[in-house]
């Protein structure tokens, strides 16, 4: 059987390509290129980097380094456009609404489990594979063994057909172990840092970089308390429901937090301490995905990545629309961030947070 892997020039998709090939697979690896380095001047130069080559060709580089070394062929391909149409279009409108997006899960389902698959096709692939931690059994995507690295929260657009195509080498393993069979084979991967950041975009001066294509609209921050005007924001895109770090605003040192959003008023609300502001009751979420036939009335949800699991008692407005009811209150759920749905171990798909309610009505400031 041949299986496409996805290179990043990362530790995880090296070790996943050396198990693929253990396995016995005619293996074959692919370098996606979907962001456009030279754009706005990213990275030429950088002298906070050590050296004058992107990152972008870095993990090419490494990763045909890596595909030399365990005897694989490594293929190269440009889903420029694609990313631009399906992924960071969608990224600066969320923006644009006051929400906060996360194009990594929209990347995984337009790009890294689409135009890929696709492209795995041309090349008479029967697979690809990738360095997720995540499992597929019996068809239906499932948790990592590894829970603090499981990634299938951003994995949750990707369709049951997609999956149907799809390997995940790491899944029966940890990451201590992923970084020890790099070093068993001398990989030039294995002391490499995880990519942190935008997917494909990296990590940057986000206020900065955003700057070239969105204008800064700075406006009032206001007590949700008191009402009292304190300081200025440089633009509600660059602020998150729940967030205390980096607020610069008004040079106190009270522990502040935002709580809220007005965008027509372009006000970014704040409170001093008093949580009750960032915790609701319910939320109706869009974009539905279920990768199973399962539709069950109750089971868990994260709302971000790291949360623990929440229990949630679903109700199907229609195909397009859940109300997600958690009784019990959640903190900073936040519009525009993905609901993800579990059944124990599976995870059976999820959505969108289109709107966030407390006490049956939407909350005013969010």
């Amino acid at each position: 059987m041949r299986v496409v892997i996805g290179m990043s020039g990362g530790v995880d998709s090296s070790v996943a390509a050396i198990l693929l090939k253990e396995q016995g697979y005619d293996v074959i690896g692919l370098f996606m290129r979907n962001w456009d380095t030279s754009v706005n001047g990213d990275f030429l130069g950088n002298p906070d980097l050590g050296n004058d080559i992107c990152p972008q060709e870095q993990d090419y580089n490494d990763a045909l380094k890596v595909c030399e070394k365990i005897g694989i062929p490594l293929y190269r391909v440009d889903f420029v456009k694609e990313y631009w149409d399906y992924v960071f279009t969608y990224f600066l409108d969320e923006l644009k609404k006051g929400r906060t997006p996360n194009p990594d899960i929209m990347c995984n389902k337009y790009i890294k489990f689409d135009m890929f698959i696709k492209e795995a096709e041309k090349i008479g692939c029967d697979f690809i594979a990738t360095g997720h931690y995540a499992k597929i059994k019996d068809g239906q995507l499932m948790r990592a063994k590894d829970t603090d690295k499981d990634q299938t929260y951003f994995l949750s657009q990707v369709s049951r057909e997609q999956l149907s195509k799809v390997l995940f080498p790491l899944g029966d393993i940890d990451k201590p172990t992923v970084r020890q069979i790099a070093l068993d084979n001398d990989l030039v991967t294995a002391k490499k840092k995880d990519s942190t950041g935008i997917c494909f975009i990296g990590e940057r001066n986000f206020t900065k970089f955003l700057e070239n294509y969105l204008p800064n609209q700075p406006g009032d921050v206001v007590d949700i308390e008191s009402g009292d005007v304190i300081g200025k924001h440089i633009g509600l895109m660059y602020y998150t429901i729940g967030q205390r770090r980096g607020l610069n605003i008004g040079g106190s040192k009270d522990r502040m937090f935002v709580v809220g959003k007005d965008l027509d008023r372009n006000i970014l609300y704040i409170s001093y301490g008093n949580t009750d502001y960032l915790i609701s009751d319910a939320c109706l979420i869009d974009t539905i995905n279920f990768n199973t036939d399962e539709r069950p009335t109750s089971c868990s949800t994260k709302f971000r990545y790291r949360q623990m699991d929440n229990d949630v008692e679903l109700e199907y407005l229609n195909d397009d629309e859940i109300l997600v009811k958690y009784p019990q209150g959640v903190k900073a759920v936040t519009p525009g961030q993905a609901c993800v749905l579990y059944d124990g171990e599976k995870c059976i798909g999820g959505g969108i947070i289109k709107e966030v309610r407390k006490h049956g009505q939407k909350l005013w400031y969010l």
